[in-house]
């Protein structure tokens, strides 16, 4: 078969080196950066989004983001600060003061104040390349299950002013909020699709299509699909893992529609209550089965994932990041995991960016990047 392309959207954080709070320094970094592909401005002064180029073969995906996150990281230590992949800040953020200067995101904080201001948080977007927009919303349909298991893996938000916050991502219960932030329904085509995102624009959900923040959707720029829910993953292999099983999915999909295998029955509130549990719990548990509302051991929830797409990991040459990833997840260690265990560690904020710059795989004086592949520590 020949494999879908995919490419991965990374947001990051800017932190002082010294006391851990945002720096809005984003503007003179990318100064340094001009002509550069790959990063651009975020929403807010203190976060930067990198956007790799579309690929076929992990290898090629994971050397890209691995220079990315190396070419910003160095920019942003020139510029006195840490580039730091995290879901939300470990501390206070300046709100809407540090708003990023273009006229769409003036626009959306004049319309949405409240919302603009809590939505300086960090994700992880993957793009999986599709041939037809009404395939998209058929794959769309068969991805809601697995929503939440996603979010379980990638959950790295557990800090925010200053404190251990309890959840796994913090970031999902931040970006919730927003009316638009939801599972995507089933629609019958792209035609319904697209009279859905009018009406919440015409309502004033949404200021327009991109700022509709469905956690699965078509994308309004590119021919893909884009699932939304992560958040910005701890490490570069963790990423990658995320994007292969989303690859992997969309085939699933792509070969269930075309044999005319219905989509399996879902429990009616078991979708919304599973990603709850998994922004809260992330890997280390209850999580709630989506197909029969009950509480289940999340690591299970991913096995069970990696066999429903197993022939396709196969067919793409994937099985054995597959494999990686599952190793990792029978620890139930997540970047959540990781940050929280550097939380209490650290005994200066200092130390807590540097382990964070460190992991994000952004050497530091006196350390080198660390690897959560195989132990959800850095090496020493």
């Amino acid at each position: 078969m020949r494999p879908p392309t995919f490419g991965v959207e990374e947001e990051f954080l800017l932190l002082h080196p010294l006391t851990g709070r945002p720096v809005p320094a984003a503007p003179r970094v990318l100064g340094l950066l001009r002509g550069r592909s790959g990063p651009r401005a975020e929403l807010m002064r203190y976060q930067l989004e990198t956007a790799s180029q579309v690929w076929v073969t992990p290898d090629d995906l994971r050397h890209e983001l691995q220079h990315l996150r190396l070419l910003v990281g160095d920019a942003a230590r020139s510029c006195g600060c840490r580039l730091v992949a995290s879901g939300s800040s470990p501390f206070r953020t300046p709100g809407l003061a540090a708003l990023t200067d273009k006229p769409r995101y003036r626009e959306m904080a004049r319309r949405y104040p409240g919302l603009t201001a809590l939505s300086g948080t960090c994700g992880c977007h993957i793009h999986v390349g599709v041939p037809s927009r009404d395939l998209g919303v058929g794959i769309l349909a068969r991805l809601r299950p697995w929503l939440a298991t996603l979010l379980a893996v990638s959950a790295n938000s557990p800090l925010e002013n200053g404190r251990d916050t309890g959840w796994a991502s913090r970031r999902y219960a931040a970006v919730a909020h927003w009316p638009t932030a939801r599972v995507p329904s089933v629609w019958p085509g792209a035609a319904d699709y697209d009279r859905f995102i009018r009406r919440l624009i015409a309502r004033g959900a949404a200021m327009d299509e991109r700022n509709v923040y469905l956690f699965a959707r078509l994308s309004p720029r590119y021919p893909t699909i884009e699932v939304r829910i992560g958040d910005v993953c701890a490490d570069v292999d963790t990423a990658v893992s995320l994007a292969v099983l989303v690859r992997a999915l969309v085939v699933t999909a792509t070969r269930e529609i075309h044999t005319g295998r219905p989509p399996l029955p879902l429990h009616r509130q078991g979708i919304q209550r599973g990603l709850v549990a998994a922004a809260v719990h992330g890997l280390t548990g209850p999580g709630v089965d989506p197909f029969t509302g009950v509480r289940t051991d999340p690591v299970q929830l991913v096995m069970r994932l990696v066999e429903y797409v197993g022939d396709a990991l196969v067919a793409l040459g994937d099985q054995e990041i597959a494999e990686g990833l599952s190793e990792v997840v029978a620890t139930r260690r997540t970047g959540a995991s990781w940050q929280r265990a550097a939380w209490h560690r650290a005994a200066t904020p200092s130390a807590l960016v540097a382990e964070l710059a460190v992991t994000t795989g952004v050497p530091v004086e006196g350390q080198r990047p660390g690897n959560v592949r195989s132990s959800g520590l850095p090496d020493r």
